[in-house]
């Protein structure tokens, strides 16, 4: 079991927990996941990798508090074991030169982006971020990705930090003014959608991360399964990572609203509840 070294709420409803797993930490790599289980009673929580360090054997972890289990890791101290704690699981970003990269981190989104930021900067990328949320109390890591980022941008619904607007426009006034190689688009499933769909009139390929719901996260459920193209994919081992310009982003919505058991919620209205960026 793998303890944590420190956890602490970073914003309203979102935690950050450092896990002391030096194997796990050994062989992570950007754009991989775990899977979490608070107690052996718990759910099997996906969670992309948000930080590691090798040399002190741990990983980071950042959550929102949503449902029980989730409400359950904010609650377990320094020193608690998790129940389960296995990974990395799926596939690695591609890490390489492309040239200039857009990140656009929408929500929590902004956790798993970092890495991956991280990463292509490393590779010799100009790296530009978009960090968005709903309100300034909603940011979180603004210093980290800004230390990885040739521009870093931050845009609230409610013009509280940086600039008011979506996170998509200056997504277009990037495309537009310079020549981009790559867009990361990671956040809520409404801000990866219309990422996805202002990049495509540009033809600049767009990666978006699904961590969709999944059981046993080995391909076997077909729990987190998704349409790319005309194709069925599983989130857990062909992803997280996809083409957002091949997504069925309508059918992806509907899978996501049907464990919204609250009928009088509606999907958009949970994860604006959340404290996220829709």
């Amino acid at each position: 079991m793998c303890e944590i070294v420190s956890i602490k709420e970073l914003v309203p409803t979102i935690f950050e927990a450092v896990v002391k797993a030096p194997e796990i930490a050994r062989k992570a790599k950007a754009g991989e996941f775990l899977i979490v289980m608070p107690d052996e009673k718990g759910e099997r929580i996906p969670l992309t990798i948000a930080d590691f360090d090798r040399d002190e054997g741990t990983i980071t972890i950042v959550f929102m508090t949503i449902g029980t289990s989730t409400y359950k890791l904010a609650a377990m101290k320094p020193g608690d074991k998790y129940f389960a704690f296995v990974g990395p699981l799926g596939h690695a970003s591609e890490i390489k030169n492309h040239g200039t990269v857009i990140m656009v981190a929408g929500g929590v989104g902004t956790a798993p982006i970092y890495p991956i930021a991280r990463a292509l900067k490393e590779a010799g990328n100009k790296v530009i971020s978009i960090q968005g949320s709903r309100s300034k109390e909603l940011l979180f890591w603004e210093d980290r990705l800004a230390s990885v980022s040739d521009e870093h941008i931050i845009m609230t619904d409610d013009g509280t930090a940086g600039r008011k607007g979506l996170v998509t426009e200056p997504l277009k006034e990037i495309i537009e003014r310079e020549e981009v190689a790559i867009v990361y688009a990671i956040g809520p499933v409404p801000m990866m959608k219309f990422s996805a769909l202002t990049t495509k009139p540009f033809k600049v390929k767009t990666i978006v991360s699904l961590n969709s719901i999944m059981i046993d996260a080995t391909g076997m459920c077909g729990g987190c399964r998704v349409n790319i193209g005309t194709e069925t994919k599983f989130t857990c081992v062909d992803g997280p990572e996809f083409d957002g310009h091949l997504v069925d982003w309508d059918l992806l919505t509907s899978r996501q609203r049907t464990y919204v058991k609250d009928e009088k919620c509606s999907f958009d209205k949970y994860l604006e509840d959340s404290g996220v960026i829709l």
